[in-house]
């Protein structure tokens, strides 16, 4: 049984990318399908397809390599609210990642957004992961 869904997603990712695979298969919900259309929309990943066959679905997702060096587009995907210590923050303590080069994913009651939008929009909430 898997407890924190999320962080199962983020660790797919990552050991997708360390083994140099160019799909992964992971298991489907709302947040994840969401997460993965930021995580397109911001470049990192190269394609997605959500399959909604069967009871839960699933998503594939092409990760993104670097044409020569073949190093994977994500350098770090760090969980940061876990099931068992919620990390919140207003719309002026949502932390920035590389100083602006990175994206912080956050779940506020518009939905899935990224830091840059949420201070845009001066509204806060769960700071789910940060990507660069």
């Amino acid at each position: 049984m898997n407890t924190d869904p999320i962080a199962d997603y983020l660790t797919r990712i990552r050991n997708a990318q360390m083994a140099g695979h160019k799909v992964v298969e992971i298991p489907a919900s709302n947040m994840k399908k969401e997460m993965t259309r930021i995580l397109f929309d911001k470049g990192y990943i190269l394609n997605f397809k959500f399959d909604d066959a069967g009871h839960q679905g699933t998503i594939k997702i092409a990760l993104r390599y670097d044409g020569k060096t073949k190093r994977p587009a994500i350098t770090e995907l760090q969980r940061v609210s876990t099931p068992g210590l919620r990390q919140y923050a207003s719309s002026g303590d949502l932390p920035r990642v590389l100083n602006g080069l990175g994206v912080c994913i956050v779940s506020t009651s518009k939905g899935l957004m990224t830091d840059k939008e949420c201070r845009k929009m001066n509204i806060g909430g769960e700071v789910i992961c940060t990507v660069y």
